[in-house]
């Protein structure tokens, strides 16, 4: 299945960040060098030439999810660095939220979602695929960083979240997330859960282990899992 990205050793910030995807349509190949030159206002500009006669909903469908689908390929293969896919998505989470801003009828019928980092003190990848789903379209709870079991449980259950991704950076950390979502399961059995972190890259069957429904390698695979995730929940 699918993890909340950490690093990739084959890239640096200085990384082939203007090499093209050449598998991309014309529009999307210019839309993705826009972002990973963290061009702000060539990314407007084409959002808003492209996007002028559709709903803002068809423009994530068919620019901004697939570019930064094709940006977390990237990163996994080395020809981005880290820094760019973060600002990717921070940039489309500044266009999105002028599309559809957080109380926008439209964002309404999404099942409640959340991420937070399992008593860890890293942020960064969190942070990433925050930008990420929310650049997708989703709102999304941030809970922050260094929660411990027993506050992660009181938030998710106190606000009913449906979907929840929990952030590891060590391994203690990891295999204490199966007491949260054995926990979780007691009393809010709906709750869709994904796992994600070092040690779930380094284990690829731990994520089984601790009971978690998938794991998401990088904020492309996330961002596809979630709305799959969100489709089933909404059935």
């Amino acid at each position: 299945m699918t993890v909340l990205p950490t690093s990739n050793s084959n890239t640096s910030d200085s990384g082939q960040g203007n090499r093209k995807n050449h598998s991309l349509s014309p529009l999307l190949a210019e839309m993705e060098n826009a972002l990973i030159s963290v061009d702000r206002v060539r990314a407007i500009r084409i959002v808003r030439d492209s996007c002028i006669t559709g709903s803002p909903f068809m423009c994530l469908e068919t620019l901004i999810v697939p570019v930064l689908e094709s940006v977390g390929r990237r990163w996994e293969t080395g020809d981005v660095a880290l820094s760019q896919v973060y600002m990717s998505g921070r940039i489309c989470e500044e266009i999105v939220d002028t599309m559809l801003p957080a109380g926008d009828p439209r964002r309404v019928d999404q099942p409640r979602m959340a991420i937070a980092v399992l008593e860890d003190q890293h942020t960064l990848g969190k942070r990433i695929v925050l930008s990420v789903l929310r650049a997708g379209g989703y709102v999304v709870t941030d809970y922050g960083y260094g929660l411990s079991v027993d506050q992660l449980i009181d938030q998710v259950i106190s606000d009913k979240v449906i979907i929840l991704l929990i952030s590891t950076l060590m391994l203690p950390a990891a295999i204490r997330s199966k007491e949260v979502i054995t926990r979780i399961r007691e009393i809010q059995p709906q709750t869709k859960i994904i796992v994600g972190g070092a040690p779930f890259i380094f284990d690829p069957l731990l994520w089984e282990e601790v009971g978690a429904d998938a794991m998401g390698y990088a904020a492309s695979d996330t961002l596809d899992l979630v709305r799959r995730m969100a489709e089933e929940v909404q059935r």
